[in-house]
């Protein structure tokens, strides 16, 4: 691979503006750059369903050898902030001046996929078909992946199976199988107003209510693989009045969706008794955002590309990660994905930077991968 051109594409990347349900202009780049290196694009058009700007990005290189591909997948969309970032470079670090984020999460990603199927391509190097999905709106809940329209794929244009998402932080070497469901919950109390300096006992407090419920629910680390965490509450009442309506709203994530269930019937339960101990009503919400991502073949394909990176030289970690990604949304169309990282760190902080060796071997792991995968 060449290096030089990696950084430098890299570095191009991050400077085009692209926030969530605005990648419109790097998706263009994206298409004039995929379709210049003898893709065939195919665009998915799930964005205007939550008024985003990009579509999603289907790419097909056309193996030379017959057999199962591989399918590639990160995310154009960056978090803010991000507008007119400036990239700093310190040896084999990439940064800003610390008033932005980088945009390293994902665009490494895309950056190491890119150069991967470039080498491939310049080298003739025989391979079996290339995929590669590049989606928006990732960061505010996989919105391009969880929108797209499978059944207007066109049947040649349905990516391979197994699957590597580019959108993990740390160092190369890290291969990532499993990650957790996440359920949104919101709980909402009504009570009763009343004057509260004249004739607080005629009223019913909601906010009472909620806090019962809050203290008798288990919060934070529930086991090993599963962890709740409630982070918003509502009510806004003058001092005088006594509130009727109060709710609080958090998350509940596991790899057992089974266990996830469990504690929602727990959570109901301590609701419930808090709105009968003061006399007032609950309604209690939830909806599974993402599913768990679990290897569909005993850690065959993990364990393939650790193997790659072994051969390398670079140490190898199979790990179970707490975070969601697209490859949550696209286990539920049957991917069986892993997630590999690529050198981006203190992702989601303007303290983010990109570790450009992790950048270079993963990508190159990439490359080796694709040789062996024919």
């Amino acid at each position: 691979m060449n290096k030089t051109r990696l950084k430098d594409n890299f570095i191009e990347m991050v400077k085009i503006y692209s926030p969530s349900k605005k990648e419109g202009n790097y998706a263009k780049y994206l298409v004039t750059l995929l379709t210049e290196m003898g893709a065939e694009i195919y665009l998915d058009n799930g964005n205007v369903k939550y008024d985003g700007d990009s579509p999603t990005i289907f790419a097909k290189f056309a193996g030379t050898v017959p057999g199962d591909g591989i399918t590639f997948s990160a995310h154009m969309d960056v978090i803010e902030p991000n507008e007119n970032l400036k990239v700093i470079e310190e040896g084999l670090i990439i940064k800003t001046d610390g008033t932005t984020t980088l945009g390293a999460d994902d665009k490494g990603g895309v950056a190491a996929v890119i150069e991967a199927i470039r080498t491939i391509k310049e080298e003739n190097i025989a391979h079996r078909d290339i995929f590669a999905i590049f989606t928006p709106a990732e960061e505010i809940g996989m919105l391009g992946a969880k929108n797209i329209d499978w059944d207007k794929v066109p049947s040649h244009m349905q990516p391979a199976k197994n699957m590597i998402v580019l959108d993990n932080s740390g160092t190369a070497g890290t291969v990532a199988h499993s990650a957790p469901s996440r359920y949104f919950v919101k709980a909402t109390f009504s009570g009763k107003k009343a004057h509260a300096g004249i004739e607080p006992e005629k009223g019913i407090n909601a906010i009472l209510m909620a806090a019962e419920a809050l203290s008798n629910m288990n919060i934070g680390r529930i086991d090993q693989l599963t962890t709740s965490n409630f982070s918003s509450i509502k009510s806004d009442f003058p001092t005088n009045v006594v509130p009727d309506a109060c709710e609080f709203t958090g998350e509940i994530r596991s790899h057992s969706e089974e266990k996830i269930m469990e504690i929602i019937k727990e959570y109901e339960k301590a609701i419930k008794s808090a709105t009968e101990k003061f006399g007032g009503s609950y309604k209690l919400e939830y909806v599974c955002e993402f599913p768990v991502l679990k290897p569909l073949d005993d850690l065959k394909f993990a364990k393939e590309f650790a193997k790659i990176y072994e051969e390398m030289g670079i140490e190898s970690k199979l790990i179970v990660i707490g975070g969601g990604s697209d490859s949550n949304i696209f286990a539920q169309k049957g991917f069986n994905s892993i997630i590999l990282a690529v050198g981006m760190n203190n992702v989601h902080t303007v303290e983010e930077y990109m570790a450009l060796e992790d950048l270079y071997k993963t990508t190159e792991a990439l490359i080796k991968y694709i040789e062996k995968n024919i």
